[in-house]
């Protein structure tokens, strides 16, 4: 591609110029979505992370520099981003979805369900916000501590601390040995 040509797309992208993205596209697309499928390798997806990237330079345009790199190199790094972390969503998607077919929580059936204990998940309103979310997390959606950690942007020791405590609250509305018979039905 002409240096002027890439000059000009530049300019029209700067402007907010419609154009632009055509430009962009004809030049650059096939190439752009050769970079997402080496990284997706799905043809839908790959797709998709085009489009998204399109997305993305066309809102992030006032941020390019040319002296820092070239066009292409700065759409490639958009583009290779976006394919990354369409990547890493759907494998995370993936993860918690058979995360769920295979945990022990949705499988207790009636005979892990004690009576005296059914109302846990309504006696967590009665615990700070921070606890119930962490105690929601791991013992009602099944999820491991790292995942929760993961998912609810919380460091993990903080996430271990955060249990302790909500337990120990719980354990002052229920006593020690019918908290301890439900969590263990849980996990």
């Amino acid at each position: 591609m002409s240096i002027l040509l890439e000059n000009h797309i530049v300019e029209l992208l700067q402007e907010r110029n419609d154009k632009a993205i055509s430009l962009l596209y004809e030049h650059y697309g096939d190439t752009l979505y050769g970079v997402a499928y080496k990284v997706v390798r799905d043809e839908e997806l790959a797709q998709d992370v085009v489009q998204e990237s399109f997305v993305k330079i066309w809102k992030k345009a006032d941020s390019y520099d040319p002296t820092k790199a070239k066009l292409f190199t700065w759409l490639f790094r958009i583009t290779r981003n976006t394919a990354i972390d369409k990547l890493r969503s759907a494998n995370t998607k993936s993860d918690k979805e058979i995360q769920m077919d295979v945990s022990d929580v949705y499988k207790l059936g009636t005979e892990g369900i004690n009576p005296d204990l059914m109302d846990v998940q309504d006696n967590l309103d009665k615990l700070d916000l921070k606890y119930q979310v962490v105690l929601e997390a791991l013992f009602f959606q099944g999820m491991t501590q790292q995942e929760a950690s993961d998912e609810l942007d919380i460091p993990l020791g903080t996430i271990k601390s955060r249990l302790k405590i909500g337990l120990r609250e719980l354990k002052k509305l229920y006593g020690t040995s019918m908290l301890l018979i439900y969590l263990i039905s849980c996990l």
